[in-house]
């Protein structure tokens, strides 16, 4: 048996009986019944995924996969595709965004050249090597990868996952390829139906005149390739990333880890409804960060049937909101251990 099939068999779903513990707890706070709203909703998912009233959240770690793809031949993208190689070693040197906010979260970042096409990064120790290929093909003109290309992309994730889990409470993800919002719309509009122009934004800044040629390459992507919506590998091999398959494969090494893993924006969602669509209970353990500003986000998020924490009009990438979103989980961990209950502070609860 191979490694994602083994993984696929150990997902199972939140414990229902340490979400009522967690209620039952919350119910006794010093406060107003759920006066803390969506704080407390994360702290239910916390014991339900963990097994623990108040599991640990302190060791942090943001992975970002970094892949390039063949499609940015086609225009639709302003930027160079060396820019990923380029943003990876900004990234190892501590000066992205993403380094910046995960720092202020007390979070870590693993770096994996899954699909890197313009460096090996044989020179840089802190990059983990783990590249499938020099980018994909592009999808425009035939299927982006192979079939057992994807579920390598898949198994990565889960590899990085397993690498990692003995040193981290919470996971993250982030990601870095030039081109990659057009894969991830292609995505989103084969398991939503949706017309293209519902899903697709301007990524990085691709001008509004540049708009037509990325619409018309991602629809004649769809058209060649014809991806089929009941099968996530096929999806993620003709039309999808590596650092997509890379993202899909945290969320079910995270979820056989029983971990939870905060999904970041539109890339990373989209690897995440891959990943719910090979095992539902995967998305147990799924956080969403925030909403983005691309326009297929929230129609992506809705296939996972979960609200994001935080709307920022963030558009960084990169893990950038998963960054941010850890705070909460610190805070959640913090009433759920540090605040008085109704029986150790001594004060009635009568009327609430």
């Amino acid at each position: 048996m191979r490694l994602i099939d083994e993984t696929l068999a150990r997902i199972t779903p939140q414990s229902a009986e340490h979400r009522a513990l967690a209620t039952g707890h919350i119910h006794n706070l010093t406060m107003p019944r759920r006066a803390l709203g969506r704080l407390l909703d994360l702290a239910e998912d916390l014991a339900g995924m963990r097994r623990e009233l108040a599991p640990p959240v302190a060791r942090k770690n943001i992975v970002l996969m970094a892949g390039d793809h063949g499609i940015v031949a086609e225009g639709v993208s302003n930027q160079p595709q060396e820019v990923t190689a380029q943003m990876v070693r900004n990234f190892s040197a501590g000066g992205g965004g993403i380094c910046v906010l995960a720092a202020n979260a007390g979070a870590k970042v693993t770096l994996v050249d899954i699909g890197v096409k313009c460096s090996d990064f044989s020179d840089n120790p802190l990059v983990v090597k783990r590249k499938i290929a020099p980018g994909t093909d592009n999808f425009a003109r035939g299927p982006a990868m192979t079939r057992e290309q994807a579920l390598l992309s898949l198994e990565t994730g889960i590899e990085i996952i397993d690498m990692l889990d003995a040193e981290t409470d919470v996971f993250g993800t982030g990601e870095m390829g030039i081109g990659n919002t057009s894969p991830s719309s292609a995505i989103a509009a084969v398991l939503t139906g949706r017309p293209l122009e519902e899903l697709v934004g301007r990524g990085a800044g691709l001008p509004v005149e540049k708009m037509s040629l990325k619409l018309d390459a991602i629809r004649r992507g769809l058209e060649l390739n014809h991806p089929d919506p009941n099968d996530p590998i096929d999806i993620l091999a003709k039309v999808g990333g590596y650092e997509l398959g890379g993202i899909a494969g945290l969320c079910l090494g995270a979820a056989a880890r029983r971990k939870p893993i905060i999904i970041d924006g539109f890339i990373s969602t989209a690897g995440a409804v891959l990943a719910a669509r090979l095992a539902p209970a995967a998305a147990d353990y799924m956080i969403l960060a925030h909403m983005s500003q691309e326009q297929g986000h929230r129609h992506l998020m809705g296939l996972l049937g979960k609200k994001p924490l935080l709307d920022l009009d963030l558009r960084l990438g990169e893990g950038s909101g998963a960054a941010l979103a850890m705070h909460l989980l610190d805070a959640s961990h913090a009433i759920m251990t540090r605040m008085a209950t109704f029986d150790s502070a001594n004060v009635t609860n009568e009327g609430l």
